[in-house]
């Protein structure tokens, strides 16, 4: 609950922007009569911002469409990750924020998770997009093999266990190329010591889904491991909707390793890097992402350990570990390396696309700035528009859009914002769920009216927040 100093300081900044006939988007922005990005609540008062700034500050002109879309609305959601910029100084970081409970959406969550003996220990879920697997995806196996042995270990006499679950996304040509099927066959091939615990399960789209068969199966616990720069955003996910969706004692969400984009070792490997490569030709950048770290040993077999080259001393890390040299090795051999090099080829449709294909679309990360251009003169992800999140696989309609993020809805109700580059549109069907097959049923019906553009389901959901006037 919020303090009384805080409501009137915050009362303060309400006053202030009424009086300038400013309209609040319920989590501190303040725009103006056009839509534009004018100030922001901080620490009780109004922060001002240059008209003309894009960044980091500012959100994307709005046409009127967005702003009747959004206007009245925010107020309703949960509260959203922090905007890319840098933190104010003296201002409490959002994740250390008071939250507004989640609003009642839909029938589904008010009923809340069916009633289950919870009879097993933890689950550990390594949940990703694999798109194009790499050896770096092995180290995120290995920490959730090693982390659900340690749960049996602190308690042999409840069932703990491992999965490895690759994302159901499907993007032809662009940024998630390989299909269901094909990415598990990789993963099994690559890395065979995880071979039994990699699932290929249609039922398995959303993280959700994976949660919720979790709690179904009695697990009283589950941990998450993703990559570093997406354990924020699988934390206040799951964490949101706990005691709605699924029921666990205890959820918690571990970085696999942190990453480096301009490093030259397994830190910083992409899927992004190796779709690019794929698309150019470039084999020897393809394969130099299938080689993973070891330590490099003496005659003896004794790890050598890393000098410093000035006093000759051994280097240690920052809990006193000691640190050894490296040396990279293939994780699979060439001849195997070039056949799934030229999978990856195919699945991209190479012959096709190579004279008009955008960096952008196939490796974000490698021209983010065109893809912000992109972004920002309204070229993609507009208002109404059905996308799909490539880290969680939630597949909802535009809503609201941000400085580099969107705010989405899925036809359950379930709101969730995300990054640009995390996400895809959807604009053609591959094929139709296996669950979702039958004719004349409710699920067939919900399914193909998700496919067609303009669909109002989104849309609906936002009507029934709007403000009063």
């Amino acid at each position: 609950m919020k303090s009384f100093s805080q409501f009137l300081t915050e009362s303060t900044a309400v006053q202030q922007a009424t009086r300038m006939g400013l309209q609040g988007d319920g989590h501190g922005g303040w725009y103006d009569n056009k839509g534009e990005f004018i100030a922001k609540t901080v620490q009780g008062k109004l922060k001002f911002y240059n008209k003309r700034q894009r960044t980091p500050g500012q959100d994307p002109p709005q046409t009127e469409q967005e702003k009747n879309l959004s206007q009245g609305s925010y107020e309703q959601q949960p509260a959203a990750p922090p905007e890319e910029q840098a933190p104010v100084e003296g201002e409490i970081p959002p994740e250390q924020q008071e939250q507004p409970p989640l609003p009642v959406q839909s029938p589904d969550l008010a009923a809340g998770p069916p009633p289950v003996p919870k009879t097993r220990g933890t689950l550990t879920i390594g949940f990703g997009r694999f798109n194009p697997p790499h050896a770096g995806h092995g180290q995120l196996m290995d920490i959730a093999a090693d982390s659900a042995q340690a749960e049996m270990d602190n308690d042999p006499e409840l069932e703990s266990d491992y999965i490895i679950v690759p994302s159901r996304t499907h993007d032809p040509g662009k940024k998630d190329p390989l299909e269901a099927d094909g990415k598990v066959e990789a993963l099994r091939n690559l890395f065979p010591d995880h071979s039994s615990k990699i699932v290929n399960d249609p039922a398995n789209r959303t993280i959700f889904d994976v949660l919720k068969k979790a709690h179904n199966d009695g697990y009283t616990n589950v941990r998450i491991v993703a990559g570093d720069d997406r354990v924020k955003q699988f934390d206040k996910l799951s964490q949101n909707y706990n005691g709605q969706l699924y029921d666990f004692e205890n959820m918690e969400v571990v970085s696999s390793g942190a990453r480096e984009d301009d490093s030259e070792g397994m830190s910083g490997y992409s899927a992004s890097r190796m779709r690019l490569a794929a698309v150019e030709g470039d084999f020897k950048t393809f394969y130099k992402q299938l080689h993973k770290e070891v330590d490099s040993v003496d005659e003896f077999g004794e790890p050598i350990p890393e000098v410093d080259p000035e006093t000759g001393e051994p280097l240690v890390d920052e809990n006193g570990e000691p640190i050894f040299v490296k040396e990279l090795v293939p994780i699979t051999g060439r001849k195997d390396a070039k056949e799934y090099f030229s999978a990856v080829r195919a699945a991209m449709g190479v012959d096709d696309i190579k004279e008009f294909w955008n960096t952008w679309e196939i490796a974000p990360k490698c021209d983010a700035e065109t893809l912000r251009e992109m972004y920002l003169d309204g070229e993609i992800f507009r208002v109404g528009k059905l996308v799909e999140d490539v880290n969680t696989g939630l597949r909802g309609r535009i809503i609201r859009r941000g400085t580099s993020y969107l705010i989405c809805v899925t036809e359950d109700d379930i709101m969730f914002k995300s990054w640009v580059k995390d996400l895809t549109e959807v604009t053609k069907v591959s094929g139709v769920p296996a669950d979702q097959r039958l004719v004349g049923t409710d699920a067939l019906r919900k399914y193909a009216q998700s496919m067609v553009p303009g669909q109002s389901w989104g849309l609906q959901f936002i009507n029934k927040y709007k403000s009063k006037k």
